[in-house]
């Protein structure tokens, strides 16, 4: 058995080694290179924004691609690029854009790697006569065998906690995890560096990717604005007791939880509470009325040993994330006549439609994935909930 938990040799294992450029990618190469598995190094082209492409902290881009060829220079190891760019966008960005023009929040990595990486690139791995498909995220995986299934495989929290890319891979199914392998999920990012410096790796200390690498600066609207025209439609900011404060230039100019940049003043805080895209009302009012205990989830993804029926059926005690920063929270997941919903013990304020909710066994670095489903809507506090839902259902002025 090989580290990779392969019954074979490692000169005798071909792996693909998705390469972004980046130094997380870089040494996964470069380990696997190291302990003597056949290494072939792939890097896509998704996207090319003129700024975007030599920006600090990009990725999968001009400086980026360039990158990662010359890692596998010094490596010694095959590189190749594929052009993903029309994929990407029709996959990616299009959705993406979609999304947040009506009002959700949503999670472009997570679609990402359901369908560029973790469907296409696989596929193409497995042409290539790959035993398996290795990334730069830090996530652990390690067999858990069932009676019927002895090469199923799990997805656990990493050792660095700091650095936790679980709540992004919460949709990868179980065949993609049987064949994925992730190096890093015992590794810090400290060590990860140290190793990059000892096999002399161009990009050592560079800057680590960000989040949603198409958006340059993180200037949602701009992207939105660019490559869909017209998506911004003016409407009005109202209190949830149904006042009309004023005006704005778009929703998607807000994010639910937003405080500053309301362009209100009311001598009190407010913050937005929901995105009405339907009539184009950015809905505001105190923070109290952010506070959201149940969620109810769309497209799940379940990873238990069971179904998703079996196991949710009475109720399963759980931890939760609705954000990718904040660790676990204790959580019960249903799944009954309602539909699929998840009572958070610990209420979360600024909760939006499109992001997602990850479920896990445990808090620290042994916790399971179980998966998890993007938020189709959320319930606040009966008061709130009820001044919502009148105002939602009262007429837009002319």
């Amino acid at each position: 058995m090989n580290t990779l938990d392969f019954d074979k040799r490692p000169e005798d294992t071909r792996v693909v080694v998705a390469m972004s450029g980046g130094v997380d990618s870089s040494v996964v190469a470069g380990i696997l290179k190291r302990e003597g598995y056949d290494v072939l190094g792939i890097t896509l082209q998704l996207y090319d924004h003129g700024a975007a492409v030599h920006r600090a902290g990009s990725c999968c881009a001009g400086q980026d691609i360039d990158d990662a060829r010359r890692v596998c220079e010094t490596l010694g190891i095959p590189h190749y690029v594929l052009d993903y760019e029309q994929r990407f966008r029709d996959t990616v960005i299009n959705p993406f854009m979609e999304s947040y023009v009506a009002g959700e929040t949503p999670i472009p990595c997570v679609a990402c790697n359901q369908t560029v990486k973790f469907a296409d690139l696989l596929a193409t791995a497995k042409e290539l006569g790959a035993d398996a498909l290795a990334t730069g995220h830090y996530i652990r995986s390690k067999s858990v065998p069932l009676a019927n299934d002895p090469g199923h495989r799990a997805l656990f929290r990493p050792i660095d906690s700091e650095r936790d890319q679980s709540y992004f891979l919460f949709a990868t199914t179980q065949e993609q995890i049987d064949y994925l392998r992730f190096p890093l999920g015992a590794m810090s990012k400290a060590e990860v560096r140290v190793l990059a410096e000892e096999m002399g790796l161009v990009v050592a200390q560079k800057a680590d990717s960000q989040d949603i690498c198409f958006v340059p600066q993180g200037k949602y609207a701009d992207v939105i604005n660019k490559l869909k025209p017209n998506a911004a439609l003016a409407g009005d900011i109202v209190h949830l007791d149904g006042r009309v404060l004023g005006n704005h230039e778009g929703i998607l100019h807000y994010t639910i939880g937003q405080r500053k940049g309301l362009g209100v003043a009311t001598g009190e805080p407010l913050y937005v509470i929901y995105l009405d895209a339907r009539s184009r009302r950015v809905i505001v009012g105190p923070k109290e009325a952010l506070e959201t205990h149940r969620v109810y989830l769309r497209d799940i993804n379940w990873l238990g040993d069971r179904t998703l029926a079996e196991d949710a059926a009475d109720g399963m005690p759980c931890f939760a994330k609705v954000r990718s920063t904040r660790p676990p929270t204790p959580a019960v997941l249903h799944a009954d006549d309602k539909g699929v919903y998840v009572d958070l013990e610990i209420g979360e304020a600024g909760v939006a439609p499109g992001q997602a909710c990850v479920l896990y066994s445990a808090t620290g670095a042994d916790a399971r994935v179980y998966g998890g489903g993007f938020i189709e809507r959320s319930e606040r506090s009966v008061t709130a909930e009820a001044s919502l839902k009148a105002l939602l259902a009262s007429p837009v002025a002319a």
